[in-house]
């Protein structure tokens, strides 16, 4: 028996279509979950409401360990920056107290010594593409709508209610849900689970811009940014080199700030753009579309990451870095935990193998996430910001101490300083 929820008013228009899993939502963490299951010999459908190629805001850049991600894809070309439309960086260059400093992406035993970049277009239908190849099917245009439930008692998902283009319903039988639908996740609203507001939220905007820095071989990022006040925001700036003479340029601050609801961001960007040097070539007449905005859901805030049977990956998990804000890896990387998870409860027909995917999620991650939401209360506080930048970014060790703590990119094994002490923060600091 399967039901649609009692409060969907709607008539389904066709037949029932069936798969092993339902995937609601093709950016990186759907799509990449289409991969890992259809790869693992499972039929999946993937949902996008969508038509690709479409945009999403984002810094389009791939750190070490976003490449790392890729090439759990097998994208391997893509992950050297090698076809039109990428390329690669060796480091980042940072900015904040007076110095500049460049910070070559470090040697690790896992991740690689550079980055690339992408645009979100170019590389959201890369990877909807790349599931395709391994066999999902992506059906593009079709928005769910609804949770399918297996009996009447609502106890678990069994499949979703979507609409298509043209306005039609349908619904798949499913013997298993992903939820990959972003930061608002409208299905895991409809399942009850909403944002915990105890856990931190970012805010960023970004614009394109033609500009001869598209050829720099390093990302940059700013640490001193300010309201038209003049006041230090504990938010960063960034400049990431794409391919084709554009570069992307935004800049996000966090919800622990006192300026989180009041600050105009289009205003400090564009204030900030105006302040830089002529050479650089950004200003109104080289902006290319739009300025954009978004939220950056942070450190698992929103939680349980199954719920009667459905899992979410992700930005519908709030599975953004509280330290940095990038999300790409950690949704590719949780897509492939939530595989095989879902490849056992498939294989035994025991839902409770899908356990193992919320108690890996806090073992690799937990400690480090609540590191950072720690990290985020402490850096609203404006006085702490302003002492930070300016007696610690003149400082070089300290800098590449931070630099990989907030960029995660640390060895599993304890080979340095910084491995022993993010390691064993990670390990005792309870996880959220």
């Amino acid at each position: 028996m399967v039901t649609v929820m009692p409060h969907t008013p709607h008539q389904l228009t066709g037949p029932i279509e069936a798969a092993d899993v339902v995937v609601v939502g093709a950016g990186p963490g759907g799509a990449a979950a289409g991969y890992f299951l259809a790869r693992l010999g499972h039929d999946v459908i993937v949902l996008e409401k969508e038509s690709f190629p479409r945009d999403k805001v984002c810094g389009d850049g791939l750190t070490p360990r976003a490449v790392h991600a890729l090439r759990l894809l097998d994208l391997r070309e893509e992950a050297e920056g090698t076809p039109d439309g990428w390329a690669r960086q060796i480091g980042l260059r940072m900015y904040g107290g007076g110095v500049t400093w460049n910070m070559p992406w470090p040697e690790t035993e896992r991740f690689p010594t550079h980055s690339v970049t992408a645009t979100r277009a170019l590389f959201d239908h890369t990877l909807a593409k790349n599931a395709a190849s391994a066999g999902a099917h992506v059906w593009e245009q079709t928005r769910a709508i609804a949770p399918l439930y297996a009996t009447a008692r609502e106890d678990r998902v069994a499949g979703v209610v979507f609409e298509r283009a043209d306005g039609s319903l349908g619904a798949i039988r499913s013997r298993s849900v992903v939820l990959a639908d972003g930061g608002s996740s409208r299905m895991a609203i409809e399942l009850g689970v909403h944002r915990d507001e105890t856990r931190p939220m970012g805010a960023a905007v970004r614009a394109y811009y033609r500009s001869p820095r598209a050829d720099m071989d390093h990302m940059e990022g700013f640490l001193e940014m300010r309201n038209p006040d003049g006041e230090l925001l504990p938010g960063y700036g960034w400049i990431f080199p794409l391919d084709d003479g554009l570069v992307n340029v935004g800049w996000g601050l966090i919800s622990t700030s006192e300026h989180f609801q009041s600050t105009s961001y289009r205003k400090v960007l564009d204030d900030w753009v105006a302040s830089f040097p002529p050479e650089w070539g950004m200003g109104p007449d080289t902006r290319e579309g739009r300025v954009k905005g978004a939220g950056l859901p942070m450190g698992h805030n929103r939680h349980p990451h199954v719920v009667r049977g459905a899992v979410l990956v992700g930005d519908a998990g709030g599975m953004v870095n509280p330290f940095n804000g990038e999300g790409i890896s950690y949704a590719i990387e949780a897509a492939e935990m939530a595989a095989r998870a879902i490849d056992r409860a498939l294989r035994t027909g025991d839902d409770a193998a899908l356990a193992a995917y919320p108690a890996e999620l806090r073992a690799t991650w937990g400690g480090y996430f609540q590191l950072g939401r720690i990290f985020l209360e402490v850096m609203a506080n404006p006085t702490v910001m302003r002492l930070c930048t300016t007696y610690g970014m003149p400082r070089r060790r300290l800098m590449d101490f931070v630099f990989r703590t907030m960029a995660h990119l640390v060895n599993d094994s304890n080979r340095n300083v910084t491995d022993v002490v993010i390691n064993t923060l990670s390990r005792v600091v309870p996880a959220v």
